[in-house]
């Protein structure tokens, strides 16, 4: 157990890196963003709502009940 510990221990410790002024600029590069450009995310949208055929997928809808 305690090992299991240590070791997670020492992975949540290794996610915390400093990065240095000059790297902040490769960090701010639209690629490394975790969500797409808008218009990407736009047509991804419509692509969706076009393949399933129901629209509204990406908010939070009624149970049915009319209880809305």
């Amino acid at each position: 157990m305690k090992s299991v510990l240590a070791v997670a221990a020492i992975l949540l410790c290794a996610g915390c890196a400093q990065v240095a002024p000059y790297q902040r600029g490769y960090l701010a590069r639209p690629e490394m963003a975790m969500d797409a450009s808008p218009g990407m995310m736009r047509a991804m949208e419509r692509t969706y709502v076009a393949k399933e055929a129901a629209s509204g997928g990406a908010s939070v809808g009624g149970g049915g009940c009319g209880c809305n």
